[in-house]
């Protein structure tokens, strides 16, 4: 409801012909401020075009050496597939480690003759993806279970798809940079690190987390490296998500079924394609086994 006033200045108000005529007169200055606008404008328009069009050519080389960058940018150590490799003796889940690969090489996809008496699950994920989390909710705790006892292998290739969904922060982007900064300092509490991150999942189409809160929830995972924290404030690997999103999109993805990602979650169990129910936990586990009985007959 709109209130209104008396006035308190004790002045009488003016009369009708004198209100008039002083909006006719605001009216016209109006009218007087708008042509200048308007004349500023066209010489701005005739003026400017030259550098106008420099700065459309600064825009575009600049996009050019971004690009450039981006697909050329260094990867995190232990990301040598563009994922993070994690595995158990029985007892204790560790990362494998591997490297870091130059600004102008290409991944090395995990060695499978090594893994042929392990379900071998590969995840390539988008930490915004809401699906991605009903599956983290649904299966995570069963993967954990099988990788700490040794009867599985779990490799995380966090990927960027959904910046757009993120109000304009880049949030798939900063959160799979998170992921790589843990992978690169901190490996061995990766699974953990993953888990959390689903816990705490913003919603799409708000602006995610903040790189603060993204260092607290890497700390609440047990990362205890201190170098974690700029590396993701300064978003050090997001150009190597950038690189390593873009290969996964074009494929090939070594050794699976699938020529190429189409969409998150992409979940493979020995280089098959799962294309059950992501919220189905008895489905996942029914594929898991159906998958290491197939390569136990085959004497993989």
């Amino acid at each position: 409801m709109v209130n209104f006033r008396m006035s308190t200045s004790g002045q009488s108000r003016p009369p009708k012909r004198s209100r008039r005529e002083d909006a006719r007169e605001q009216a016209r200055l109006m009218l007087v401020e708008q042509a200048k606008r308007d004349k500023r404008h066209r010489l701005f328009l005739r003026g400017g075009i030259g550098i106008g069009l420099l700065a459309v050519v600064a825009i575009v080389a600049l996009v050019i050496v971004n690009n450039v960058n981006a697909s050329a940018a260094p990867g995190p150590a232990n990301m040598a597939s563009d994922g993070i490799l994690l595995g158990s003796d029985g007892s204790t889940v560790s990362a494998a480690t591997t490297v870091a690969r130059g600004a102008d090489a290409n991944p090395i996809a995990t060695d499978q003759t090594t893994l042929t008496d392990t379900a071998n699950i590969v995840l390539y994920v988008d930490y915004l993806c809401p699906i991605c989390g009903n599956f983290e909710t649904t299966n995570g705790e069963q993967i954990t279970r099988w990788v700490t006892a040794g009867n599985a292998t779990v490799e995380i290739h966090p990927i960027s798809i959904l910046d757009r969904a993120s109000s304009g922060t880049r949030y798939a982007t900063r959160a799979a940079n998170a992921a790589a900064c843990v992978a690169n300092y901190d490996p061995d509490n990766f699974l953990p690190f993953n888990t959390a991150m689903y816990a705490g999942q913003p919603a799409e189409n708000s602006s995610g987390l903040t790189d603060a809160e993204l260092t607290s929830l890497a700390q609440g995972a047990g990362v205890t490296s201190t170098e974690v924290a700029g590396c993701i404030t300064d978003q050090t690997y997001a150009g190597w998500v950038n690189a390593s999103t873009q290969r996964a999109l074009a494929g090939p993805i070594p050794h699976s079924d699938i020529e190429k990602v189409k969409g998150t979650p992409t979940v493979l169990v020995n280089g098959v394609s799962y294309t059950g129910s992501f919220t189905d936990a008895a489905a996942f586990e029914a594929f898991v086994t159906a998958q290491v009985s197939k390569a136990a007959g085959s004497g993989e």
